[in-house]
């Protein structure tokens, strides 16, 4: 009995070794096939996230930026060293003579001139002639005759625009080849008119603008010699007052710091402006010391018209700012500008504004003050310094 069941123990770990020795030859992770009737699990969704292929986009162009417009520069003036307006490249030049007696005052639109010359006539009275480019006024005047110191003076602005009342008739042939378009009454009068407030021969009016509508071929605004900065130039000595005189005449400048201008009389007493309550103002005064001789030409009562020389050289002083120098003037021939050189051979800026110009015989002189000799010589900078109570540039000497 007790063999018969160890046979049968052994045979039953045979019968189990072979089993496991089977079992092994099968790999161990084989996927069982799915049981019939079992649900069936569907393939996963792409994910939302997952990059999809596009079509091909075409880049966004860049723009083109708009290019900024070059500002035109300001046109400025030749005459004043302003400013005129945008766009503006030249003006055409009017040049008008006025009576300068005390029946002329007040002036109209003279405070628009960019130049004004102030030139001795018959019996020591003066005239002026106004230079208009920069703004032409609709009235100015009292408008009087020409005289010869005109045909010179006015060359060197080309061939400006030229009114004037009249002139002595055996100068019209002086005027008839002179460098002017003519726009006297005796050309052309529509643009004149007379002023019933005023009283003959102080009441001749132009305007200015239908002046140089007319005058279609008058020379536009060009370098004439003047230089302009609204620096100070160095060694100008104080000088607030000038005074001019002639023998029935007289022209004044006082310097006015507040406005720092000049400001003018004429014949003793303010110069007066229609348009302006203190009177005529300049920014730069000229006395410019001329030959003077008489000429061919006397007026009814013989008076003899003396003729200024304007084509040269000469002295001159210089006042703006309050300051004095004294230059030099040279002007080679009739259509070339005029230049004013200071004393170390610098051009003489001018101070941006009107000028004021007094043609004044060299036998005349003016008094300036507290500059109490400016056509004496500048002392050399040794004295200068070892002088008693020397005092530096820009005081008086």
């Amino acid at each position: 009995m007790r063999t018969r069941g160890l046979a049968g123990a052994l045979l039953l770990l045979s019968a189990t070794g072979l089993l496991a020795a089977c079992t092994g030859n099968f790999p161990t992770t084989a996927t069982s096939a799915p049981t019939a009737g079992a649900p069936t699990t569907p393939a996963p969704e792409p994910s939302p996230t997952a990059p999809l292929a596009q079509e091909p986009v075409e880049p966004t162009p860049t723009p083109t930026p708009t290019p900024t417009p070059t500002p035109t520069p300001s046109w400025v003036s030749p005459f004043t060293g302003l400013p005129g307006p945008e766009g503006v490249t030249d003006q055409p030049v009017l040049i008008v003579k006025l009576d300068n007696t005390r029946n002329a005052q007040p002036h109209a639109g003279l405070i628009d001139a960019d130049v004004v010359y102030v030139e001795e006539v018959e019996y020591g009275i003066t005239r002026l002639a106004a230079v208009f480019s920069s703004t032409v006024p609709e009235r100015i005047g009292p408008v009087r005759s020409a005289r010869i110191t005109d045909i010179d003076l006015v060359a060197q602005y080309g061939k400006p625009a030229f009114a004037y009342s009249g002139a002595q008739r055996k100068m019209f042939e002086s005027l008839d080849s002179a460098s002017i378009i003519d726009v006297s009454p005796r050309r052309w009068a529509t643009g004149y008119s007379r002023d019933s407030a005023r009283r003959a021969p102080y009441n001749y009016f132009l305007d200015g603008a239908a002046a140089l509508a007319h005058a279609k071929e008058a020379s536009v605004s060009r370098d004439i010699g003047f230089v302009f900065s609204p620096d100070i130039p160095a060694g100008g000595r104080i000088a607030t007052d000038a005074q001019m005189e002639w023998s029935y005449a007289s022209a004044g400048f006082e310097y006015k710091p507040r406005r720092g201008t000049y400001a003018v009389s004429l014949n003793d007493e303010r110069a007066g402006a229609e348009e302006l309550k203190a009177g005529q103002q300049a920014d730069t005064v000229v006395i410019q010391y001329v030959e003077q001789r008489p000429s061919i030409f006397y007026d009814k009562g013989g008076g003899n018209t003396p003729h200024a020389e304007t084509i040269g050289s000469g002295r001159a002083i210089v006042l703006r700012d309050g300051l004095g120098w004294k230059v030099r003037w040279e002007r080679p021939k009739g259509k070339v500008g005029t230049t004013f050189t200071m004393e170390d051979g610098q051009p003489m800026p001018f101070k941006p504004g009107q000028v004021w110009v007094v043609l004044l015989d060299k036998e005349r002189k003016a008094t300036v003050t507290p500059w109490t000799d400016p056509l004496a010589p500048a002392p050399s900078p040794s004295t200068t310094a070892s002088s008693p109570g020397a005092t530096p540039s820009g005081t008086p000497s």
